[in-house]
């Protein structure tokens, strides 16, 4: 008698109950589902094609080496205060080529569908390495270049000069660079100048220790998105019809009467060179900590003169690495196109003099384009001790505008004798005035 076991006989009928094959999800493309059935958000959204990549690689860079056209040579800077590379053996210039230019991403936003993302903006890769090593084509030595603190690096036998520019996945090199224009003098005079407009209130030891000269030229990472959307709210809108006041003396309120209106509106909308810090450190706007929020408010940066990638832009500048991908940051920009959806239905709502209060949102984003980019800030910052670690304050420069902002340590009991005198004069101007009118 034979041991062998037959196989269970095959069911009658296919099994399609729990735990069948047919209750995990489908392969793609294996499920008959008509579009046209589905809601608009949904349809567009499958039929959106896959997130496209641009490439913005510079192949001739790729070996590290960026050799000046004239004359071969690899030491290279960037002229101070323009867009244009120097060779310091031959002394020719030549300007960077504009992204949007050689890429074209200054068209087609209304024609925008899914996602598009330049090859500088994909996802980084958790296991990448910030390592770089090049093999000297010079004299075969071998250079490395840490991408934590530095673009660039010298080959320590033949002084070759090597960048890294190379699209590495660990998030290190943009699509593009905007260079920086304000130089480090005229930075130290405007951080100077903004600190002593406030110099009456400010912390004693931040006075003593104020040391502008230590401001830090450094390019940080940023997502240049370009999008197109459309958003409808809906809400109560109220139109004053009287006013009119109740009681006597202290216990007098007054009371307004309005027509109550359902309001709705629909825009649709592109947005051009939106940015948004592609940094976790500085996407951090916790106020009780730092004040990271004052970065926003040296915006905006004319991006539309950005250069492609080049790391001989990097020499005497520190950078920071991208650490954010398209999908973390996509809910900030889905809370900046709503921001801006509001603005453009407001020129509408002005007859409602009583305001409008938006009950009902939505927004559908029909596609975007992603370039990661550096943007050139100065930095100047402080620690204040305190509880909690203390807080870091900031006084930031637009690299290219000069635009300042910053945050400076205050004595909190100067403020509030100031307030006190402050209210002390109003108070008694309003007596002088009130034995003036008995």
């Amino acid at each position: 008698m034979s041991d062998t076991k037959l196989p269970p006989p095959l069911p009658v009928r296919p099994v399609d109950g729990p735990g069948s094959p047919r209750d995990v999800p489908p392969l793609p493309g294996t499920v008959p589902v008509d579009p046209a059935t589905l809601p608009d958000p949904i349809r567009d959204e499958l039929e959106a094609p896959d997130p496209l990549a641009i490439d913005t690689t510079a192949e001739a860079l790729e070996d590290g080496l960026n050799r000046c056209p004239k004359c071969g040579a690899t030491d290279i800077r960037q002229r101070a205060g323009t867009d244009i590379l120097v060779c310091l053996y031959c002394r020719n210039e030549w300007h960077g080529e504009r992204v949007e230019e050689a890429f074209g991403f200054g068209d087609g936003i209304t024609d925008l569908r899914g996602t598009v993302i330049a090859s500088g903006a994909r996802d980084i890769e958790a296991d990448a390495a910030n390592l770089m090593t090049f093999h000297c084509a010079g004299c075969g030595a071998d250079v490395t270049v840490n991408t934590e603190s530095t673009m660039t690096a010298r080959c320590h036998w033949c002084r070759h000069v090597f960048g890294v520019n190379e699209q590495i996945a660990n998030g290190a090199v943009p699509d593009a660079v905007l260079p920086f224009h304000i130089r480090k003098d005229d930075a130290v005079a405007r951080i100077r100048q903004f600190v002593d407009k406030r110099r009456l209130f400010a912390l004693k030891a931040f006075k003593d220790e104020f040391t502008p000269e230590n401001v830090v030229g450094v390019y940080l990472p940023y997502m240049i998105v370009d999008g197109s959307a459309s958003a409808s709210v809906t809400g109560k809108g109220e139109i004053k019809t009287r006013q009119y006041t109740r009681g006597t003396k202290n216990n007098r309120k007054t009371y307004y009467d309005a027509d109550v209106y359902q309001v709705e509106r629909h825009v649709e909308f592109t947005v051009d060179d939106l940015p948004l810090e592609s940094s976790n450190a500085r996407g951090n706007l916790d106020v009780n900590v730092n004040t990271n929020n004052i970065i926003n408010t040296i915006l905006p940066f004319d991006t539309k003169n950005a250069v492609k990638w080049n790391a001989s832009y990097l020499h005497g500048f520190t950078s920071e690495k991208r650490n954010s991908n398209v999908e973390h940051l996509r809910p900030r920009l889905e809370d900046q196109l709503l921001s801006i959806a509001r603005a453009q239905v407001e020129a509408s709502t002005r007859r409602y003099d009583r305001g409008v209060r938006w009950e009902q949102e939505r927004l559908d984003v029909h596609g975007t384009r992603w370039v990661s980019m550096y943007l050139p800030v100065w930095l100047y910052s402080y620690h204040q001790p305190g509880k909690n670690g203390g807080l870091l304050h900031y006084i930031a420069v637009n690299g290219r505008t000069g635009e300042t902002m910053g945050s400076v340590p205050v004595q909190q009991w100067k403020l509030l004798l100031a307030a006190l005198t402050v209210g002390t004069v109003l108070e008694g101007i309003a007596i002088m005035i009130l034995v003036g009118m008995s």
